[in-house]
């Protein structure tokens, strides 16, 4: 007897959302993909369009503008920027699903969210990136050993559920990793977020694109990477990745060299097109604005003085 798929929702149809359900209906997923505007009515038209070596291919994808509450699915789920998160999960508050799993950031932690959908929260991060170039999109993957996209219940316990999203995963032949702390994962991601992004975008304002390439904005993201990993062990936050617990410790000029090399990639070029940057500017100060506060409640430092440290 065959087994029914299960029925996943995609709830935010930017890159991250695109290349799960892309790679989720290939493995042969019930797969829906929850999008608005322009981009709800572009995948109805022409499909999930994506690069293929060169080549522009589309898939025809289900997709919905609106979500009823007793439309349950297996897994949704939520990948928006954090920013928006929030926001995602008071839309899916009265849906019955429940296995909500947010793929974003968090630098202070669950509670909030939490709040909104109690336990059927199920934090997760996504292990690849890339861009949306007039309604195509060029996926990036990283090498499997580098980057997978990692999950865990928030108890560290492995679940009946998180048994289920490694089958998906295995089916969909995309890496993944089983977190037994994913509050400490976040956060330290967070923190290499709120450096790497924060040199190329200052406060309020995107910089212009020749600054990235400069020593001093590789400075910026060694001394703020360094003082806020030391900040958040003193708060009591496990560094994950443990690699992570060496850069403290290491030479600045190491790190800057190693940073400027970074700011000079194509990919840094492609961050620093008007349209992502601007997201991903409102991102990291929202970032960098609550784990400040999560810093300030935990009582180990004065977040307004931290970067003068180095």
């Amino acid at each position: 007897m065959s087994v029914k798929p299960d029925r996943i929702l995609i709830f935010g149809a930017g890159v991250i959302g695109s290349i799960y359900a892309m790679k989720f209906m290939e493995a042969g997923y019930d797969v829906s993909l929850f999008a608005r505007s322009d981009r709800f009515r572009l995948l109805q038209e022409k499909g999930l369009q994506y690069n293929d070596k060169g080549t522009v291919r589309s898939i025809p994808v289900k997709v919905m503008d609106t979500l009823e509450n007793d439309d349950i699915y297996d897994f949704i789920f939520v990948t928006v920027r954090y920013d928006r998160a929030e926001s995602a999960l008071l839309a899916l508050k009265d849906n019955q699903s429940q296995n909500i799993v947010t793929m974003t950031n968090s630098s202070i932690g669950f509670s909030s969210w939490r709040g909104i959908v109690g336990d059927r929260l199920l934090p997760a991060f996504p292990g690849f990136g890339g861009q949306i170039k007039d309604g195509v999109l060029y996926a990036r993957f990283m090498p499997k050993f580098l980057v997978a996209t990692a999950f865990g219940e928030m108890n560290g316990t492995v679940t009946q559920r998180i048994e289920g999203l490694v089958r998906i995963f295995q089916a969909a032949k995309l890496p993944y990793v089983i977190k037994k702390d994913m509050k400490a994962y976040l956060i330290t991601h967070s923190v290499s977020d709120i450096a790497l992004l924060g040199g190329l975008y200052s406060g309020t304002q995107v910089i212009d694109p020749i600054t990235p390439g400069t020593r001093k904005t590789a400075r910026k993201i060694t001394v703020t990477l360094k003082a806020y990993l030391r900040e958040i062990e003193k708060a009591g936050v496990p560094i994950d990745p443990p690699i992570f617990k060496w850069v403290p410790k290491l030479p600045s000029f190491m790190l800057d060299a190693l940073f400027l090399a970074w700011l000079r990639t194509n990919m840094v070029k492609d961050m620093m097109r008007p349209d992502y940057a601007k997201a991903a500017n409102q991102e990291v100060v929202q970032l960098e604005n609550d784990l400040r506060k999560f810093l300030s409640q935990s009582g180990t430092t004065n977040s307004a003085s931290i970067l003068t440290k180095e």
